[in-house]
């Protein structure tokens, strides 16, 4: 481990609430910047992994999740400190409204992780059906925590140029932008939240609108106004001891880019490849993400790679599935029309889809069986899913949960010789592997 430095120009984007243009303002002053000629860093509060895929394709670089309560403090210094060699600012999207952290209170907030990194903050503010009242809310926003540096406000969602009037005649921080109404600007939803980025690119075409409506020369100059973050890193690589194959398409996508560092600092070559297209990489060990297996459980089900990873397991290789990754392991997978795709059945369960979000949650939980991973371990991540998934009554769980539902009854990571999958989205770094 080295003491790393960086006094990098940084900015956090946080809104009043969800919905209320966060993530289409970051992603366009990103793309914004980024042709300008920077270097632009991204990062997302939270454990999210949809907007992440948005600001990669955006910047060219990988966005990396800053979340202390999976992480703690140290450790989003310490990614932060790492991510951003070679950048020139780090743009930091917040999650949900400002200081919306655990439980209803701070931790893991917006406001949590720009007081850890000292960025000043710029308020995104949904001004539709408003004019003076904006105002207010804004003063109720800056001075409910005073440790808190603001850079400005952004209106997002305006009217007319009455309505600009209005809304801007009595704010109490420097306005940074007022962006009007623009069905072009929205990428489309569905369930877990945005479509990904490889679907739907049109956050990368966002900067010159952004440029056009915000005063970008004065939000660079906010963001210069820092202070020096210094962590703990290690910045070189184990000697590769293992071959690690890695599922990433459109099925499999939901992946925390610190999971990939961790896996190469102790030791392993990354071998990324897709289920659906590809054949089965030769690897010593297989890690299947959480994503969208049930969207193209069709594809999935006549994949070549599905009788590979049999023969995989059964020559006891180590096979590891998240969420998705989970759902890809059990015996099937039944969609929200009934019907019914064979998965590879390594695991005694059977998925099925569900109308509504079945868990979202912060998890805390245990090995508490001999396992892929230690016995004792302990571990911190996030679930999110509108699957149930059922194992039969003879399954071995291996995680105990003190925080979160799991599979069932805060039991969670399902065996089967050396196959394990479960529904929590293990953050590797705040396990002790």
């Amino acid at each position: 481990m080295i003491r790393q430095s960086t006094s990098i120009p940084r900015i956090v984007i946080a809104g009043t609430h969800s919905g209320c243009g966060k993530t289409t303002t970051a992603s366009g002053i990103m793309a914004a910047l980024r042709a300008r000629g920077l270097v632009v860093q991204p990062f997302k509060v939270g454990p999210d992994f949809i907007d992440p895929s948005h600001h990669s394709v955006v910047c060219g670089r990988s966005s990396r999740n800053l979340d202390p309560f999976m992480m703690g403090e140290e450790s989003v210094r310490r990614s932060f400190v790492s991510a951003c060699e070679g950048a020139d600012i780090a743009v930091i999207e917040g999650v949900m409204g400002l200081y919306d952290g655990v439980d209803g209170g701070d931790c893991a907030s917006t406001a949590h992780v720009a007081r850890i990194l000292d960025a000043p903050v710029v308020l995104v503010t949904d001004i539709k059906g408003m004019s003076r009242s904006v105002a207010a809310l804004i003063k109720g926003y800056t001075e409910f925590d005073s440790r808190l540096r603001f850079a400005g406000v952004i209106m997002t969602k305006g009217g007319s140029e009455k309505h600009k009037a209005m809304t801007t005649t009595d704010i109490s921080i420097p306005l940074l932008g007022w962006i009007p109404r623009s069905d072009a600007l929205a990428v489309e939803s569905r369930h877990l939240g945005l479509k990904m980025a490889d679907e739907d690119a049109r956050m990368k075409d966002t900067g010159a609108f952004i440029e056009e409506h915000c005063m970008l020369d004065a939000l660079l100059a906010a963001a210069a106004d820092t202070t020096v973050i210094t962590a703990e890193t290690n910045v070189s690589p184990a000697e590769k001891k293992s071959r690690v194959g890695i599922a990433l398409d459109e099925a499999f996508c939901f992946y925390y880019q610190d999971n990939f560092d961790h896996l190469r600092k102790k030791g392993a070559e990354l071998i990324f490849f897709s289920p659906i297209h590809d054949t089965l990489p030769d690897a010593d060990a297989y890690y299947f993400g959480g994503g969208y297996p049930e969207l193209y459980a069709e594809e999935l089900a006549k994949s070549r790679c599905k009788t590979e990873l049999k023969r995989a397991a059964e020559s006891g290789k180590t096979i590891f599935g998240e969420c998705g990754g989970l759902m890809w392991l059990s015996r099937s997978i039944t969609t929200l029309e009934g019907q019914e795709y064979s998965m590879t059945g390594l695991l005694d369960a059977d998925s099925h889809m569900e109308k509504r979000f079945v868990a979202l949650n912060y998890v805390v939980g245990k090995v508490t069986e001999p396992s892929i991973f230690p016995a004792g371990m302990n571990f911190r991540g996030h679930e999110f899913h509108y699957s149930r998934t059922v194992p039969d009554s003879d399954v071995r769980y291996v995680f105990t949960l003190t925080r979160g539902d799991g599979i069932s009854n805060h039991r969670d990571g399902i065996q089967a010789g050396s196959v394990l999958g479960g529904y929590t989205h293990i953050y590797f770094d705040a396990t002790h592997m």
